[in-house]
């Protein structure tokens, strides 16, 4: 008779390898080798009698019985998963937390966050990917995501953790060889760098709700690049306040349109695990809670 530990070996590591992509990835997750995480997986197959996988000498990908199977395991190991975590204490929580971040916040803050958060939870991991792609949180393991703007209507649950402000800034060698825009309308005889957002550039919004779309000498959807062609002497950037902060201080970069006031818009930690939420994700979201109005 095959007992229940038989049967559910090697599950964590079919699940991870197929959300991650890799037995390296899946390694990282479960701390375990590459080898030791293939091992498993081929076990579980020998086990069943069929191949979940397809191995290549590049990439991964699941047979229709894989991906089947998949279907049917993957909610029930993160159920587990979340039962094992749910019943942790705060003082006894530990394991690995998965986060995804902008580029802009990663930039600014994660250094931050490892170091204090660290301390006050030495036993959870933080394992950052900086990103301004829209991850599946789900089908990629992320346990908490944070996204700048307005929520898309996704099911995931969302704390708001702070307002942020945006600024207009550029150069002072740009604006001593073009001269400083007096008003809005002068933006129209500047070069002007541009933010893509699902591949569209994202106006220069101002707080008394006009909006303004230059025409742009550079695009791009990362953000870092656009503060570094700013301080190259580029042209004029809108980013938020909290990212331009060490370059308005160290004087490589110069607020424009200094009288005008820009728009504000929202930070959120975003998860998706209904009411149940493990206490390795409610301990990180309490330290944004109060941390994120004196980070950003």
């Amino acid at each position: 008779m095959v007992t229940i530990v038989e049967k559910t070996a090697g599950l964590a590591a079919f699940v991870r390898t197929v959300d991650s992509g890799s037995f390296s990835g899946a390694g990282r997750i479960l701390g375990a080798s590459p080898s030791a995480v293939s091992k498993s997986v081929a076990r579980l197959e020998k086990r069943l009698g069929v191949r979940l996988l397809q191995r290549s000498t590049r990439t991964l990908s699941l047979t229709a019985e894989g991906s089947v199977y998949y279907d049917f395991v993957a909610p029930l190991l993160q159920g587990i998963e979340s039962a094992e975590d749910v019943v942790q204490s705060a003082g006894s929580a530990k394991g690995l937390l998965r986060i995804t971040v902008p580029v802009l916040v990663g930039r600014a803050l994660v250094s931050k966050w490892v170091k204090e958060f660290s301390e006050k939870s030495p036993n959870i991991k933080l394992e950052v990917t900086v990103t301004d792609r829209n991850v599946d949180m789900i089908r990629e393991g992320y346990d908490l995501a944070i996204r700048i703007g307005n929520l898309d209507d996704t099911g995931l649950i969302g704390r708001h953790l702070a307002d942020i402000s945006y600024l207009l800034v550029a150069s002072p060698g740009y604006l001593a060889n073009r001269g400083h825009p007096e008003n809005v309308a002068d933006l129209q005889d500047h070069a002007c760098l541009r933010y893509l957002l699902a591949g569209r550039p994202y106006p220069f919004i101002f707080a008394d709700g006009r909006s303004y779309l230059p025409d742009g000498c550079f695009d791009t959807d990362d953000a870092v690049t656009l503060i570094q062609a700013a301080m190259e002497g580029v042209g004029i950037v809108q980013l938020p306040a909290f990212a331009l902060r060490n370059e308005i201080e160290r004087g490589t970069l110069t607020r424009v349109l200094a009288n005008e006031l820009m728009a504000t818009t929202s930070i959120h930690a975003l998860h998706a695990f209904g009411r149940q939420v493990p206490m390795r994700v409610r301990l990180f979201i309490d330290y944004l809670m109060e941390t994120s109005e004196r980070l950003l």
